[in-house]
């Protein structure tokens, strides 16, 4: 077999069906095996940085590793999507071709030391030399990406290796590789027994999962050890879907990036707070305030990633395992050890709904011109089928469907790169999800990040996928423009604003199916006509920019209150 070959079949050994990249010159010999030996699709992008996020993202929503490749030339470009899956724990097999060996040190055309870039930002980075060592290679790529906590891994395949051949005995795959977590190990079994005793002793505990608890698919586990202790469960954003919203015991989001202020104090008033999965980042800590002072709070923390326990809390109980696993076993040794275990019933269902009409019906007026993001997110909720998928921008556009959309069956439903938080997220990552499921995708995104993924609104429309972009429109670079007028007192504008672009009549330009809003009352008409539409849909509505009107972001609105500005909270 030659090298491409060797490649294809192995891909195919672990059940991959989609690669998401583009073509260049070092990846000629691969396609030209593809096309005649392989039924693997081919999702081509626009940008290397689109196949990146769109990789990402169908690891997050399928539970299985990813496939990327990438040209020499474009090997830089992925960086942006590589470092958000190394963040988000999301298994990500990377191939970038490359020049033939040591022609970089003759200054050869697009020679880089691909292996030094990309070893910060993947668990691994192998160079493949040797068409002989690609089963064994590709096995281990797939086993270090998807165990203990799941990230990229980089493969460089010289062009040369595409066309060389080698006798082959060993193409084999090891199925449990093929889907992401490969093994679920059980916490140590006597501090399991001890986090335990510190919730039956909490007087108002709470749970809070991070992604890691979407990871490990960990919902029904989380819910089962809930009921039992009627123990109310929140999420980061990033978390968001772990258990379904409207369940009497979530909370919903919590922290700075969506969490409201009920959710917010009432985990700040929790005696005991018992991390699920959550590396207790910034954002979904609101930079370690969230729970107060730290001495009067009991922390129990459960991660597949032993570097992340106990690295910003001090804990009563640490424990490092399979958060799904895990779970189950609590409530086993609960069911059986506790038997007569009774709690009186908590049901959250009343605080949350005040919450959110208290939101839904405020009816701040808004600047001139603009319309309601709250109202955009509520006709969404409405109407959104249970099968949708929705991916959000960090900024206006993520900021309201992370507090108020409401995920109501447990899942991956609702996607965000808030690990590293780049702009030009959410369309590459509607590619994504479009290839990983059956149902509508809806992208929210704000016009700062657009700019940056216009190109692939061709990759959409070919795709034949149904696909709605929602454009929140403010002209700006919206949060940087509120952290710096709200926080630092900054006179932001020279730094934030650009100038207006006519979206609608450049996403027709693409063949897209277009609508503007422009009133509260068109918002669910549009939205309607979007979501039954089969193919690619834009939609394009002004917003206030986050310093006219303050979304939920606890420090900003500490700012709007002092300087008399309208906000949600």
């Amino acid at each position: 077999m030659n090298g491409a070959q060797a490649i294809l079949r192995m891909l195919e050994l672990h059940g991959v069906t989609h690669v998401f990249g583009l073509p260049g010159e070092t990846t000629i010999g691969w396609y030209k095996e593809w096309q005649g030996c392989s039924d693997i699709e081919y999702v081509l992008t626009r940008d290397e940085r689109t196949a990146s996020y769109a990789a990402e993202a169908y690891a997050k929503i399928t539970g299985r590793p990813a496939v990327l490749e990438a040209p020499s030339p474009g090997v830089t470009h992925c960086t942006p999507g590589i470092t958000e899956a190394f963040l988000s724990s999301v298994p990500v097999i990377f191939f970038s071709s490359d020049i033939p060996v040591n022609q970089d040190k003759k200054h050869g055309l697009t020679g880089v030391d691909q292996t030094a870039m990309y070893e910060s930002i993947c668990k691994e980075s192998f160079y493949l030399t040797n068409v002989k060592d690609i089963p064994f290679l590709l096995r281990r790529a797939f086993r270090v990406a998807t165990s203990g906590r799941p990230a990229p891994v980089h493969i460089r395949v010289p062009i040369n290796v595409f066309h060389d051949q080698a006798e082959i005995a060993d193409l084999y795959a090891d199925g449990d590789y093929s889907r992401y977590p490969a093994h679920r190990p059980v916490a140590d079994h006597g501090k399991i027994r001890k986090a335990i005793d510190a919730l039956l002793a909490a007087k108002k505990p709470a749970i809070i999962c991070g992604q890691g608890a979407l990871i490990s698919r960990a919902g029904e586990a989380v819910l089962a050890l809930a009921e039992l202790l009627q123990i109310p469960v929140g999420t980061t954003t990033p978390g968001k879907g772990t258990i379904p919203e409207t369940h009497p015991l979530a909370l919903r989001v919590i922290g700075a990036r969506g969490g409201m202020e009920y959710s917010n104090t009432y985990v700040k008033d929790a005696d005991c707070v018992f991390f699920v999965g959550s590396n207790t980042d910034s954002s979904g800590t609101n930079h370690w305030k969230l729970y107060g002072d730290p001495v009067e709070t009991t922390f129990l923390q459960l991660d597949m990633a032993e570097a992340h326990v106990g690295n910003n809390y001090p804990l009563k109980v640490g424990m490092v395992g399979d958060a799904r696993a895990t779970l189950e076993y609590m409530a086993e040794i609960l069911r059986a050890e506790h038997p007569d275990l009774s709690r009186p019933a908590l049901d959250l269902t009343d605080m949350k709904r005040t919450a959110l009409d208290a939101v839904f019906n405020s009816n701040i007026e808004m600047p001139e011109g603009t319309v309601s993001p709250v109202k955009l997110t509520q006709a969404l909720d409405k109407l959104l089928p249970a099968n949708a998928i929705v991916t959000a921008e960090p900024g206006v556009a993520a900021i309201y469907p992370s507090a108020l959309l409401s995920v109501r069956e447990a899942g991956r439903r609702y996607i965000t790169n808030y690990s590293m938080g780049a702009l030009g997220y959410s369309v590459p990552a509607g590619i994504g999800a479009a290839f990983a499921n059956d149902g509508p995708v809806i992208s929210f995104t704000g016009d700062g990040s657009l700019a940056f993924v216009l190109g692939d609104f061709e990759t959409i429309k070919r795709s034949g996928k149904n696909i709605t972009v929602i454009l929140t429109r403010n002209d700006n670079y919206g949060w940087i423009r509120g952290e710096a007028i709200l926080l630092d007192d900054v006179d932001a504008p020279w730094t934030t604003d650009f100038g207006a672009v006519d979206y609608v009549k450049v996403a027709e330009g693409f063949g897209f199916r277009t609508a503007r809003i422009t009133s509260e009352d068109q918002i669910e008409a549009t939205l309607a006509e979007a979501i039954a539409y089969p193919g690619a849909s834009f939609i394009e509505m002004r917003v206030p920019s986050q310093d006219k009107i303050v979304p939920f972001v606890p420090p900003w609105i500490e700012a709007a209150k002092e300087k008399k500005l309208p906000y949600f909270y």
